[in-house]
């Protein structure tokens, strides 16, 4: 939209005898003609949205018909346990309660038994290649995997995916009577893949330090939400991830690094980043081979982001602060078409909650809040984002606008009995709510996470790319 059109618009509406609430109509339809000029315009004048919805409506049909539950909360029976007693003493009873007690008739419903488990090695039939969200998934050595609040690498040199998290294969346990469950640190495991379904386990790329009681991975602290990305200019695998005491008062970061996506990764230290508190926390690898680090801080009630320098080894002095007093965490940050998004999460501990969906036209902000993405289940579950927390967003190559939203589902009585949510993330349609900042809509497109009880890539989807 030029000046001279501006011009136009305000010599009719000044030259004009119309009435009062003529002269309202006539702006209103200026302006959404407006917002349909900077749509096309944010496309290139190329239709390139409506090609990529109708690609979407070919490819995603299946995917987009989402799954309906109908759970009915059993009577009681029995002794409920202590932690489902102490979160609502007092009111009836709801799936939260029933999800946190280890005791619940609903228990397989939210954590499927071993008989039910994805084992790519067995599941040569009809349930090859698709994703059962809660259940039990098995490496292709038939053990279950251990890759929670973790990431995905696609390597280059290797044409192969690496999927790194938190090795929780210990017992759960309180430090004391007012703590969080937690298991002491084991390392960060890895497994790589060819087609995202079948994991190899490549071992634990990062131990803990079992002796050394000083050391940020003694076994008593807390390591949790490991990324890796690769640097081309070093030639450096590295990592960063949450560096915490048993107590939650340290708050800082690590880093290591890696000649190999299997490790074995060094660790080089802990800081807090830009001098303030961090907890969950992500790095984000941009399409200029710039780095970001995105982390929770003061107390969870806002997140920080800025750049990394050149080696990721550390954090520039670039910081912004974004949606504060928000009171959000677990950042999963993706691009799509010159737009940043996010999916966060509540700060509710184990318990799960509902998930927020963020977008932005720069990385450094402002980040305007979406609403919540999740589509399907019933209203309990897209409340608490299917009964899971977000920890990473993974672009499937040769599908435009197509995303694996990857959570954990936390088992708090038993965190090695965790269980992995993966869901069909699709970017597409108008926004369906307003600026935070600006009169009219935005420019960029919903996001919607489908909830499927089973559900597989299509088969246009290359694997590689």
């Amino acid at each position: 939209m030029s000046g001279v059109s501006l011009q136009l618009m305000a010599r009719y509406l000044s030259g004009s005898r119309c009435s009062p609430s003529a002269v309202v109509w006539s702006l209103v339809g200026f302006l959404l003609f407006l917002h349909l000029y900077s749509l096309v315009s944010h496309n290139g004048g190329k239709g390139g949205d409506v090609q990529l919805h109708t690609s979407h409506h070919t490819l995603f049909r299946e995917l987009e018909e989402v799954e309906e539950e109908t759970i009915q909360i059993p009577p009681p029976k029995g002794k409920r346990s202590p932690r489902a007693a102490k979160r609502r003493p007092k009111r009836s009873t709801t799936l939260i309660d029933e999800f946190l007690d280890e005791n619940s008739q609903l228990r397989h419903v939210f954590f499927p038994d071993m008989k039910t488990a994805i084992d790519p090695m067995n599941d040569s039939g009809n349930d090859s290649l698709n994703y059962f969200p809660g259940r039990i998934w098995f490496d292709t050595e038939g053990n279950p995997i251990q890759a929670h609040g973790g990431g995905i690498l696609y390597d280059e040199s290797s044409r192969t995916y690496y999927w790194y998290g938190e090795y929780k294969d210990g017992p759960t346990y309180h430090a004391h009577k007012k703590g969080a469950a937690r298991v002491d640190i084991i390392g960060v495991g890895c497994y790589s893949s060819k087609d995202l379904w079948a994991w190899k386990n490549e071992g634990i790329v990062l131990e803990a330090e079992e002796a050394n009681e000083t050391c940020d991975l003694h076994k008593s602290n807390v390591l949790e939400r490991p990324k890796v990305i690769y640097n081309e200019k070093t030639g450096k695998y590295v990592m960063w991830m949450h560096i915490d005491d048993g107590n939650y008062t340290k708050a800082a970061v690590g880093i290591a690094i890696s000649d190999y996506p299997t490790g074995p990764f060094s660790y080089l230290h802990s800081k807090r980043p830009h001098g303030f508190d961090s907890r969950d926390m992500t790095i984000f690898k941009d399409d200029d081979g710039v780095a970001y680090i995105i982390y929770s801080s003061e107390d969870n009630s806002e997140l920080h982001i800025g750049p990394l320098t050149e080696d990721y080894l550390d954090v520039t002095h670039v910081v912004r602060r974004i949606l504060i007093g928000q009171h959000r965490e677990a950042p999963a940050l993706f691009k799509y078409q010159g737009t940043y998004y996010m999916i966060t999460s509540g700060c509710t501990g184990w318990a799960p909650n509902e998930a927020l969906a963020h977008a932005a036209e720069s990385i450094m902000g402002p980040w305007e809040t979406m609403g919540n993405p999740c589509i399907g289940g019933n209203k309990m579950f897209r409340q608490t984002t299917f009964f899971a927390q977000g920890t990473y967003v993974f672009p499937l190559s040769g599908l435009p606008g197509s995303f694996i939203f990857i959570a954990d589902r936390w088992n708090p009585a038993d965190l090695r009995d965790s269980r992995y949510v993966w869901l069909p993330l699709i970017v597409g349609g108008p926004a369906d709510r307003p600026l935070d900042y600006d009169f009219g809509f935005p420019v960029w497109s919903r996001v919607s996470i489908y909830w499927h009880r089973k559900w597989r890539l299509p088969s246009g989807w290359r694997g590689l790319k």
